[in-house]
């Protein structure tokens, strides 16, 4: 059976991701992917997609709004853009999109089959049976407005749908995977993000089979005395749905404190202080590039090669390149196409051969984990507030506009490992878990 992993809240907003921030979500998009391939493979970049707690933190270090809905249009929008001049390198194609592209996958699952050898109508045919459950099976009251299917050249598969509920203003998005998938109504979401509004339907449910059974005997002996009889068995045998971890992602646009494991975004800001300048030595010495830069690489390099459980705060990853709304600050644009040239020329000199900057990305991870057991930094609230004033001078843009100088210079403190003799270990102020 596929893996359930999980649900989110994602609070419906509107708007559009300006063009400056498409583009570069795009092209940073594509890079990660490339690195995670390159390290990982293929499959496992299915399976990151398919859970819902990566994919969102994937929105958010692209500057997108951490929590909003918008992620998931925003997020396929550009894996379909930046994706597609790779698909022959890469053997990934993203169909559909929202509103009448969705209506587009089964032609251009087509298109695909044509040129792999893949069977189209079985893809096809896939892509209408997910809508379907997603919109009848599972009656939870979220209308489907996004379908997106990412196909891979041996024929996996992943879809990631979206519904909204106009009353309560949220959406839930939905999580298939194509990897050990046996019945598209025996539990196939690999995961269904959203926020629980009171009982749903879900005939997708493995324990729905009877059910499923019992609604065919009514269509072929329909009689209000057997339906009577079903409803009082249903009443009085009613299965509540298991609990599944997930995430909720609140109404407030604010980065707040609560939103983020401080002692992990120390740690990523003191191994960007700490292995920087060892591990990017000629690249440091270009105009321009500085701990910023290799700050946000290193968050980078936690959604390239982060475990599952790294992934409870995506807010935490809206700090590598801020959010097109302001929050937590403006998107440094600076920094955001310094950090998606070091990670693009890391991965180009990985396939000629040379694996040396792709691996120092890797260890700033590493670096990230180890430290963050010990070190200590900044409150988030006086972190984004110097990232807010030292805007301008990354070229800090957002929906608003360019970000005007600061009144007064702040000046930035990052953690520092603590100063130990002889062996390392934790010193009295040292966070705790």
């Amino acid at each position: 059976m596929t893996r359930r992993s999980g649900s989110a809240d994602l609070p419906l907003h509107g708007g559009r991701v300006p063009m400056w921030l498409a583009e570069r979500m795009s092209r940073l998009g594509a890079v990660i992917t490339q690195a995670i391939v390159h390290h990982y493979g293929r499959d496992e970049f299915l399976r990151r997609l398919a859970h819902p707690f990566w994919f969102q933190s994937f929105g958010a270090v692209m500057g997108m709004d951490w929590h909003s809905s918008g992620i998931t249009t925003s997020v396929m929008g550009a894996l379909k853009r930046g994706l597609e001049p790779l698909s022959g390198e890469l053997g990934l194609h993203v169909c559909g999109g929202r509103g009448r592209h969705s209506r587009k996958t089964p032609d251009e699952l087509h298109g695909i089959a044509d040129m792999t050898g893949l069977d189209g109508d079985a893809l096809a045919r896939a892509s209408r049976l997910v809508a379907k459950v997603d919109s009848a099976a599972v009656q939870d009251s979220f209308d489907l407005y996004l379908h997106s299917f990412v196909l891979a050249d041996d024929g996996q598969w992943v879809v990631i749908q979206q519904g909204m509920n106009g009353e309560s203003r949220y959406a839930r998005r939905y999580h298939w995977q194509s990897e050990g998938l046996e019945s598209f109504l025996s539990d196939p979401h690999s995961a269904i993000d959203g926020k629980p509004r009171g009982n749903i339907i879900n005939l997708a449910d493995r324990r729905a089979e009877k059910s499923r059974g019992a609604q065919l005997d009514l269509l072929r002996d329909l009689g209000p005395d057997k339906v009577a009889r079903e409803v009082a068995l249903l009443r009085g045998h009613e299965d509540q749905q298991q609990t599944l971890p997930h995430l909720v992602m609140p109404e407030h646009h604010d980065v707040r404190s609560g939103d983020v494991m401080i002692r992990r975004l120390h740690g990523a800001l003191a191994a960007a202080a700490d292995r920087g300048p060892e591990d990017f030595q000629d690249l440091l010495l270009v105009p321009g590039v500085g701990a910023r830069t290799v700050e946000a690489l290193a968050m980078v390099a936690e959604v390239v090669h982060g475990t599952p459980c790294r992934f409870a705060d995506p807010a935490r990853f809206s700090m590598a390149h801020g959010g097109k709304d302001r929050h937590p600050f403006p998107v440094p644009t600076e920094v955001y196409d310094r950090t998606i040239a070091m990670l693009k020329t890391a991965v180009e000199d990985a396939r000629l051969g040379n694996e040396e900057r792709l691996d120092a990305i890797q260890r700033l991870d590493k670096q990230a984990r180890q430290l963050e057991r010990w070190v200590s930094g900044p409150s988030l609230e006086n972190h984004m507030a110097a990232e807010r004033a030292a805007s301008h001078g990354y070229g800090g843009r957002s929906v608003f506009g360019w970000e005007p100088p600061a009144k007064a210079p702040v000046v930035k403190t990052v953690p520092r490992p603590a100063k130990t003799v002889g062996k390392r270990r934790p010193p009295r102020f040292a966070l705790t878990p």
